[in-house]
């Protein structure tokens, strides 16, 4: 769709998680959107962890009234140009997102701690872009009936997911247009630094060697994710929820190049891809600006030097992660918050060089054996099961350490 030659009104925006890489992403394309005139934003919320001196500059360039950290002892630097709400602890976030009017809020923190905010602006009825996948995994049968209810508008962020949304708006699961007859969607992987390496070499990787993402440049957690492959199980649950289809009805092709993002396969055998560079600015701007389409500031692809696009099938042995996604989708209930907070535990075990990297889906595996499926009706069902797996994983570690 083209834009509308009348002028565009300012749209509130609120960051959630605004120093990480699709925060600081997200400021650099509402910048580039208000410098050009094209979609002007006001941002009136930012959110961070502890990253206070990054929060306070982001708040001076953007004149951001409210703000939030999570970490209710990390000092503020004062700004006397500049006298923002800051809210804090844990709870900051969510207290942000009720007390600051906006139009649309980006759900960008990572792992289950962006879940409570994103509700909320969800039951506030705000537009959503969803760079969060831990929501959808840890508390999709919650989060959708929500959106429907409150009459929220979800937009996923994840270039996956945006490429399959770009394709086939009809698809999301909020939109009440008749469905298309959809054979399969195809998520696109990486194979993150580990596609070529041997069982063994990925088992027993360092965190050094799990950060070299060869293509994007994410924060630690997802990269760690990437390198697991357990990024795509992650997405292949958020597809089953966002999109509503079943697990035998969503692929996933390892494609080194990171051009082609996701492909839409119909009945009568026509596939669209959606390809683009590697850069996280063009599905963030699809989120910002949806349904216009507007000149961007991503990086172009030369497409007379693009000579070969590669596909093969993941390789489940080297990679088991990806074998929880069908489990997840067909066990349901609280499985997923399980699955991600075992993930989240055991990445941060990986990282703190208490385990090897081959660790991780074994003990996320082991937590879903031992935790009782429950049925997830509100945020406390979530956040029970949550803290149940981190439980469980601390437990494990306690009772047989082994060194990265």
């Amino acid at each position: 769709m083209t834009p509308t030659d009348a002028p565009h009104h300012p749209r509130r925006l609120i960051v959630l998680g605004s120093t990480g890489s699709i925060g600081t992403n997200t400021l650099a394309v509402a910048e580039h959107l208000t410098r050009t005139a094209i979609q002007p934003f006001q941002v009136v919320g930012l959110t961070a962890n502890t990253a206070a001196p990054t929060l306070a500059q982001q708040a001076t360039q953007h004149r951001c009234p409210s703000l939030a950290l999570a970490d209710p002892h990390t000092p503020f630097p004062a700004n006397p140009g500049l006298d923002p709400t800051v809210f804090r602890g844990p709870n900051a976030a969510e207290q942000l997102v009720h007390e600051t009017d906006a139009d649309t809020v980006v759900a960008a923190i990572v792992g289950a701690a962006g879940l409570p905010p994103t509700l909320a602006a969800i039951q506030l009825g705000r537009t959503v872009g969803l760079a969060n996948k831990e929501t959808l995994v840890a508390a999709g049968p919650l989060v959708m009936p929500l959106v429907e209810q409150h009459g929220s508008t979800l937009l996923p962020i994840d270039s996956e997911h945006s490429a399959i949304f770009q394709c086939c708006p009809e698809l999301g699961s909020q939109n009440s247009s008749p469905k298309p007859a959809i054979r399969k969607i195809t998520l696109t992987a990486s194979g993150g630094p580990f596609r070529n390496a041997s069982k063994a070499a990925i088992r027993n990787a360092t965190p050094e060697q799990a950060l070299k993402h060869p293509t994007w440049s994410m924060g630690p957690k997802i990269t760690v994710d990437s390198a697991t492959m357990m990024n795509k199980t992650l997405e292949i649950i958020e597809a089953h929820h966002l999109f509503g289809l079943p697990a035998d009805q969503i692929d996933v092709l390892v494609h080194p190049q990171s051009i082609v993002h996701g492909l839409v396969e119909f009945a009568d055998g026509s596939t669209l891809a959606q390809l683009g560079p590697p850069d996280m600015r063009t599905p963030i701007q699809v989120a910002l600006t949806w349904p216009d389409r507007l000149p961007g500031c991503s990086d172009r692809p030369d497409w007379s030097m693009m000579s070969q696009l590669e596909f093969q099938p993941p390789d489940l042995d080297r990679f088991p992660a990806l074998l929880l996604a069908r489990r997840v989708i067909d066990q349901g209930g609280s499985t997923g918050a399980t699955l991600n907070a075992a993930n989240e535990a055991a990445v941060d075990a990986f990282l703190n060089r208490r385990i090897p990297l081959g660790r991780i889906t074994e003990l996320v595996t082991d937590a879903l054996d031992a935790t009782p499926t429950t049925p997830i009706t509100s945020l406390d069902d979530v956040l029970e099961a949550d803290q149940q797996a981190r439980r469980f994983v601390e437990d494990r570690l306690a009772s047989s350490p082994v060194s990265a």
